[in-house]
């Protein structure tokens, strides 16, 4: 059993751009198959530049806020209760486009 409270958990950057701050709820090695489990806040006009990931899946659900995120040079928007799953090996890149905070919680999949 694995028991975790979202408040008592340090932000930290993401490696994609530091002025994005998320809580690490599940850290690779934790449960089986789940690469990390985390929510992330991005300010306004932060970005999560474009990338791929050769190994896992990405599921991603957004909170609070507008964005968009591009998934193979295709732009999506983003608003609350929007999920989005990028299959491995898709170029991504998640956006804040709003005036406040865009709030996405997300979890990767190993897949190879």
């Amino acid at each position: 059993m694995i028991i975790k409270q979202l408040d008592a958990i340090e932000r930290t950057g993401v490696s994609h751009n530091a002025s994005i701050k998320k809580r690490v709820m599940l850290s690779p090695g934790e449960l089986a198959g789940v690469i990390q489990f985390a929510q992330s806040v991005f300010p306004p006009g932060a970005v999560a530049g474009e990338h791929r990931h050769e190994d896992m899946a990405e599921v991603f659900l957004v909170e609070s806020g507008q964005g968009h995120i591009a998934i193979e040079g295709r732009e999506h928007a983003l608003a609350p209760g929007t999920c989005v799953v990028v299959e491995v090996g898709e170029t991504h890149e998640l956006c804040n486009t709003g005036e406040s905070d865009l709030m996405v919680t997300y979890f990767g999949v190993q897949m190879a």
